[in-house]
């Protein structure tokens, strides 16, 4: 799960708590906030601040998973006067080990590539708005279009339909909505309904509809490619490929 919950609605946070009755502390440079990963010494304190950031509960194994150093979760924390201020949780896995729900975020061309998933953001509430989520999710993304991550195609989360800091936070970074998952949380005995949102980095795309095909064709179009000669170029693409293949049958009965 990703949520976040610091922008104001009406004057009142998402969780209900009024913004008049909010402390807040404005930093004067984020130079002044410290990245670095979690390590065991941390579990208490992430555990605490989950606890109170997130409406789902995070079983204890799971807060032993992200603070250990076994490289299995990207997992940052945002330190200001040797205090954590915010963090978040990543991983990145094969796109072929997704859950059914999640299938379908890539192109069938990219199914042996790898994608991140983004567990847990969130911020303390008197250091909100500084800008500390952003540099935290830009610290991952950044991490993720290196050379060595190339593999990674697509960024992906989910988030409650009803929290809308959230969804405005992803949308600013480029997010698009890609899933509505009905009753895809159990929080407190009750239902609620998820989004999924997509970010693609790496040359991602998603699977291409009737309507990017259509798009395709009149970008040959307008460009002065023409569509006939687009249509014989593939067509010879076409004949080769058979060609191949039943040379390769013929070889194989030989």
């Amino acid at each position: 799960m990703a949520d976040i919950n610091w922008y104001q609605t009406n004057g009142k946070y998402s969780d209900g708590s009024s913004a008049k009755n909010e402390k807040t502390i404005s930093l004067y440079s984020l130079a002044d906030v410290q990245l670095r990963f979690l390590c065991p010494d941390d579990l208490e304190e992430v555990r605490a601040l989950c606890q109170e950031w997130f409406p789902i509960e995070y079983p204890f194994y799971w807060y032993e998973q992200i603070t250990s150093s076994n490289g299995k979760f990207y997992s940052l924390a945002a330190v200001y006067k040797q205090q954590i201020i915010g963090l978040i949780v990543a991983k990145i896995k094969p796109y072929v080990h997704l859950n059914e729900e999640d299938r379908g975020i890539l192109a069938k061309s990219l199914s042996d590539c790898d994608v991140a998933y983004i567990l847990s953001l969130g911020v303390l509430k008197e250091y909100r708005r500084n800008g500390i989520a952003s540099l935290l999710l830009d610290s991952l993304l950044n991490h993720l279009v290196t050379p060595e991550r190339r593999k990674v195609k697509a960024v992906f989360l989910h988030v409650l339909t009803t929290n809308s800091a959230a969804i405005m936070f992803y949308e600013q970074k480029k997010f698009r909505l890609h899933f509505f998952l009905p009753y895809y949380y159990s929080i407190k005995g009750k239902c609620k309904d998820g989004f999924m949102y997509v970010l693609y980095i790496n040359g991602g795309h998603p699977p291409w509809t009737i309507y990017d095909y259509i798009k395709f064709v009149c970008s040959k179009m307008v460009n002065g490619v023409g569509i006939f000669p687009w249509m014989v170029y593939q067509l010879n693409r076409a004949l080769h490929w058979v060609w191949k293949e039943q040379k390769r049958d013929e070889h194989n009965n030989h």
